[in-house]
């Protein structure tokens, strides 16, 4: 989904001019021609950034700009003058202005400033989410994407049993999300501000599952040289995770159950049990059902641990969150790897859609993370998912390796013995405006290297994403060049 550029200037050509550049770079566009209707469109949601004209009648663009302030609303604003003075600026910047710029502004600039204000959005937003990560322990149920019915019951569920100290069974496949699920359950309860400690149990050595779940006394064992404390002890008056319950060892189950019954562990060597006041919450990849069936799990610490069920469904079960949960790690990744994509083409978020995900969302988010690393354009695109398309980048596309001396011409199909230079001189004979020569030379040498345009940005000296840019600023055809 497009993000959107709320305009708000009383100018009606303004608007236009300010919307023509702002659509022409893949925005959708919001407009208010007064500060009360500016607060009205910001009151309904779904802006992503603000272009604020100063002067306007009524409520100018500093009361807009302190009613922003005062309502917590965290839109990041840009504001628009014809008139540069140094105090005007400060005291704009000073009202919580991420930017400016003086009418009329370049295309180019205003471009760099919405993008600018994008982008510290995302970053403001990540930092806020990673903070509420290392500060709380977990994230909440309003920070999960669940839009699909299957999550919003998983929502439902979870809410209402993180009001009781209920055991909790959480099911799913390996990626769904569990232990997610299982710290927003925590950070929802009465025990939000007390430990939250997670064990996988299927990653600890079965010698050492005992030592690590109820702790030790020193010399109770071989290398035992020191006291240590358990998991239980550590989630003590918290919550306890015990992730991949399933793979726990038949002789540790006996030990487990007697642990949540009596509410007291006993720590190897210990000469007596300490008591604990943990609420547990276990997940499992396994059908439970068929484990104690099969006699690999004890059926009475299945009905123990099986209170409160909630499955986790599949991405293939869920498909109607795709598409926020790819932007989402756009967000994310953007943030972490200093990268500036937009989005997902159309045609990439459709054949992410038609996937049937085997990971999960697991699978969905590494798959992501290497598509961001790999994009040399502003959206992601099918060959930027090898191992989902099937399409890789045309090689044509690829830089290719620097020439001898690079004093070698390009040979391409159908080029003309001699080149035309792009002119520099209008026909008065005078210097022609830098954006129209730059236009012509793009066009030019798009037309020469055959619409291949890792070349053209290579002889050009420009980045792949300052290219593209250009070529949508201009409104240059790419493909007519790749057929000509």
């Amino acid at each position: 989904m497009a993000k959107t550029v709320l305009i708000v200037d009383d100018d009606p050509t303004q608007r236009r001019l300010l919307q023509a550049v702002i659509e022409k770079q893949g925005f959708e566009v919001a407009s208010a021609d007064s500060g009360e209707a500016a607060m009205d469109v910001l009151a309904r949601g779904g802006v992503d950034v603000m272009l604020l004209d100063l002067v306007m009648p009524g409520m100018d663009g500093m009361d807009v700009l302190d009613a922003v302030q005062r309502k917590g609303i965290d839109t990041p604003v840009i504001v628009l003058t014809a008139h540069g003075g140094i105090e005007t600026v400060v005291a704009a910047m000073r009202a919580g202005a991420a930017d400016f710029f003086i009418k009329p502004a370049s295309p180019e600039r205003i471009t760099v400033s919405v993008r600018n204000a994008l982008k510290m959005q995302t970053l403001t937003g990540e930092v806020k989410r990673l903070t509420k990560k290392t500060v709380g322990g977990s994230l909440g149920f309003e920070d999960m994407i669940a839009g699909a019915p299957a999550m919003r019951q998983v929502v439902r569920l979870g809410q209402r049993a993180a009001a009781s100290t209920i055991p909790i069974l959480i099911t799913g496949e390996s990626g769904v999300g569990k232990e997610l699920v299982a710290g927003a359950i925590r950070a929802a309860s009465e025990r939000a501000d007390k430990p939250f400690v997670a064990v996988n149990c299927g990653a600890i050595p079965a010698n050492l599952v005992e030592s690590t779940l109820f702790g030790h006394e020193k010399g109770s064992f071989t290398g035992a040289t020191g006291k240590h404390m358990g998991k239980f002890q550590e989630a003590d008056g918290g919550t306890l995770f015990l992730d991949e319950i399933g793979e726990l060892p038949l002789d540790m189950q006996v030990k487990l159950l007697r642990a949540l019954q009596e509410g007291e562990v006993d720590p190897v060597g210990s000469k007596r049990p300490v008591k604990v006041d943990v609420r547990i919450i276990s997940a499992t990849n396994r059908d439970l059902t068929e484990e104690v069936e099969a006699g690999r799990f004890r059926e009475d610490l299945f009905y123990r641990l099986n209170v409160f069920p909630i499955e986790v469904p599949s991405l293939r079960s869920r498909k109607e969150d795709i598409s926020a949960l790819v932007r989402h790690f756009i967000t994310r990744f953007n943030a972490q790897e200093n990268r500036a994509v937009v989005d997902a083409a159309p045609e990439t978020m459709a054949m992410l859609a038609a996937f049937e995900w085997p990971g999960n969302v697991r699978q969905l988010e590494n798959t992501v993370f290497r598509a961001v690393v790999l994009c040399e354009g502003d959206y992601l695109k099918p060959e930027d998912f090898p191992q989902i398309s099937g399409v890789v980048a045309d090689p044509a596309d690829l830089p290719p390796p620097p020439l001898p001396g690079d004093n070698m011409a390009f040979e391409h199909a159908g080029a003309p013995e001699e080149l035309p230079p792009v002119p520099i001189m209008d026909e008065g004979g005078h210097l022609r405006p830098l954006e129209s020569i730059e236009r012509d030379l793009i066009e030019f040498a798009i037309e020469t290297y055959a619409g291949r345009m890792a070349e053209v940005a290579r002889r050009l000296g420009l980045g792949r994403s300052t290219l593209y840019r250009k070529v949508r600023e201009y409104d240059l055809d790419v493909d007519q060049a790749r057929t000509a």
